[in-house]
């Protein structure tokens, strides 16, 4: 969908209200349904039939200024009234009705609607009960502990051309898709990711959008308190990206983040996290390259009893190694936290021309000590995954205290 696509380049972020047309229309009836405008879409389908579902959607276009986009649980869920059609496949299941059944028989009514079709991978995650997903499609959840196989599900999706993928914890779902498993999918996968499922309030939904989510959906938590609709509309407010250049004598005065900015601070971030896990400060970083990562590394100073062995230089060496030479003028580092003097200065020897951090290091960041220490061309961005990468850290203190 464009609007999808939009939101992704520009790095927003979108919320989804969830109508089941059953209930919708009851609703209508006795005139309760909610007033909103703002940044959503309303995704319209439910796991039964689909007989109301064209009145609902023409209910919804003539009060809401909004893309509504059919989400179909069967082919009777089809209709022309809708802007676009997430044309899913079950990938988590191995229901060969939920996989291409289905969709094969949808497939000429889809064609004479005439409307936007967008392919989605959609996967279900246990959310601590079961679900009318579940029951319907006769196929079980993959445990969130189960996180390569999650990982991997997303992956074969965006291999085989899904341009969205959809983590789904279930309708009235205990407990939402977790933040390490968003953050890992996210990490995966470049097209735009769903995320629904059990999400009741406001800071469940800022959760999802800080590991990663474009797109948030919440359904049964409105059908109870359609009150509340507008207030996630407006708390679905994308991360600010701040932009800093390092100095006037920058020739690149305008950096701007990149679509694939949040995906490799994401793979930064799982760096973070195993030197989280190892006892470490948690700070981990990536070097990319032509849309390569040719080096990883996380702090290693308490393992290896080295003040010098920073993620930064860890990453920095790896990517020598990767490339067979130490000037990496065409590459971008991206690392959790602000570098530090001595790593600037590296990153700076060694001509990478982009650095992205999540997080300032107000103390020991480069920027207030030493703004000149990268190669003049380099430009910097920070912000990215700014909430995240400061947790994290935030975290780890906490822990040692």
């Amino acid at each position: 969908m464009h609007y999808i696509a939009a939101a992704k380049v520009e790095q927003r972020k979108l919320f989804a209200w969830l109508v089941d047309p059953e209930k919708a229309e009851e609703l209508f009836a006795a005139g309760k349904m909610p007033a909103s405008s703002g940044n959503m879409l309303i995704f319209v389908g439910g796991s039964s039939g689909g007989e109301q579902t064209e009145k609902v959607v023409r209910q919804l276009r003539a009060q809401y200024d909004v893309p509504v986009v059919l989400f179909p649980g069967n082919v009777s869920q089809v209709t022309a009234e809708a802007d676009a059609l997430l044309f899913l496949s079950l990938l988590s299941g191995r229901n060969a009705e939920m996989l291409v059944g289905q969709q094969v028989r949808a497939a000429e009514a889809v064609k004479q609607a005439a409307i936007e079709t967008i392919p989605m991978g959609y996967i279900l995650v246990d959310g601590g009960r079961e679900t009318a997903v579940a029951r319907v499609s006769g196929t079980r959840p993959i445990a969130q502990e189960s996180l390569d196989e999650i990982v991997h599900t997303a992956m074969a999706a965006e291999m085989m051309g899904k341009q969205l993928v959809y983590l789904e914890a279930g309708s009235g779902a205990l407990q939402p898709v977790r933040e390490e498993v968003i953050r890992a999918v996210r990490a995966a996968i470049s097209c735009p990711l769903i995320v629904g499922g059990g999400i009741r309030s406001i800071e469940e939904m800022q959760c999802a959008y800080h590991a990663g989510a474009d797109i948030v959906v919440v359904g049964n938590w409105l059908e109870e308190h359609p009150e509340e609709l507008q207030k996630f509309v407006e708390g679905a407010v994308g991360k600010e990206q701040r932009l800093k250049t390092l100095n006037p004598q920058h020739t690149i005065l305008n950096a701007q983040p990149s679509s694939d900015d949040e995906r490799y601070m994401g793979m930064a971030l799982r760096e973070a996290e195993k030197a989280y896990e190892a006892g470490e400060v948690p700070v981990g970083c990536v070097v990319v390259a032509q849309g390569q990562v040719i080096g990883r590394g996380h702090n290693l100073t308490e393992t290896l009893q080295d003040i010098t062995a920073h993620a930064e230089m860890q990453a920095l060496t790896a990517a020598a190694q990767t490339i067979g030479g130490k000037y990496l003028q065409d590459a971008a580092l991206y690392v959790t936290v602000e570098p530090c003097v001595m790593c600037a200065g590296a990153i700076g020897w060694a001509q990478v021309k982009r650095v992205v951090y999540g997080c300032a290091d107000e103390k020991r960041g480069f920027m207030r000590l030493a703004p000149q220490a990268l190669h003049a061309k380099a430009t910097v961005v920070s912000g990215v995954c700014e909430d995240e990468c400061r947790q994290l850290m935030q975290d780890f203190f906490k822990k040692k205290r």
